[in-house]
């Protein structure tokens, strides 16, 4: 999933016949002349773009494919320039659900974002109706459970902890797997639209949910099927694992720190699978984040 850089420095945009041979030998089989060629389609920067656009239902599905790797260069990077102002210009608290599709975005730019809150917003409606007389918290965490866990299929990815489409909220929601952050989100976003005190907490190394009311209060360890946890037993972890208990990892984080830890996430994740463009990339935005 290494995104590619597209060059910013552009140059005039050649004629047609010029254009309509760069094209001949971006669909030649030979990788190593079509990549000569897409080089040089990039030094045009953004220039090439509504051309390549206009290009890209050519009948060639080798040509087609190409065109859309070099397109998808471009969409990259405007989701990075989005993504990175969108941290540059909010504070600690915002809409983190509009947060965590921008950084979908910047690995995944074609994704229709509306299409996904439409299935949340769906499966929300299930869930109402599901609800109907039980008014209890537990209650009803127990058929969020049941849906999510069960009928949606969610699970933790045990096996591919470290996959990086564990981090990307639409890749998690189309494969039904997630790390810990991920499946809480889920839990978090249903929440937020069934109107239940939902928080993120966060948790070390296990991020978790909180419910809270006025009468009850649950910890939700969404990687684990949804299991509840007492602040207690969340106290007893804390000191058996011998991470101390500091009032911070049992409240609720901002919105700007959910991002970093999903970031920092993605960061290590690439580090670790020695992708360094990806590993730069997601580097940018945890500076970005932490100013």
């Amino acid at each position: 999933m290494k995104n590619s850089v597209v060059k910013t420095t552009e140059v005039r945009l050649p004629g047609e016949t010029r254009r309509r041979a760069l094209l001949k030998l971006l669909a030649d089989e030979d990788e190593g002349v079509a990549e000569k060629i897409k080089e040089t389609i990039l030094t045009y920067g953004a220039a090439a773009r509504p051309w390549l656009e206009s290009e890209a239902l050519v009948d060639d599905p080798l040509l087609r494919r190409r065109i859309r790797a070099l397109l998808l260069g471009f969409w990259r990077e405007d989701a990075d320039n989005r993504f990175l102002s969108f941290c540059m210009h909010h504070g600690e608290e915002f809409d983190v659900e509009r947060g965590v599709w921008l950084i979908s975005k910047t690995c995944y730019p074609e994704i229709n974002v509306e299409a996904y809150e439409a299935v949340l917003d769906d499966w929300a409606a299930r869930l109402r109706a599901a609800f109907g007389s039980y008014s209890r918290g537990e209650s009803r965490l127990a058929i969020v459970n049941e849906f999510v866990f069960g009928e949606l299929g969610f699970k933790g990815n045990e096996n591919q902890y470290y996959d990086p489409e564990n981090s990307y909220l639409n890749r998690v929601i189309d494969r039904r797997l997630g790390n810990p952050i991920s499946l809480c989100l889920i839990y978090m976003f249903l929440g937020r639209r069934l109107e239940m005190p939902i928080t993120g907490i966060g948790f070390p190394g296990h991020f978790l949910c909180r419910f809270q009311s006025s009468k009850e209060e649950y910890y939700i360890d969404a990687f684990n099927g949804g299991k509840l946890l007492s602040k207690s037993q969340c106290t007893i972890y804390l000191q058996q694992n011998g991470l101390g208990v500091k009032n911070g990892y049992l409240v609720p984080i901002s919105a700007r720190r959910i991002l970093l830890r999903i970031c920092a996430n993605l960061y290590q994740t690439y580090l670790q699978l020695e992708e360094s463009a990806d590993a730069v990339r997601i580097q940018r935005y945890l500076v970005a984040l932490a100013k």
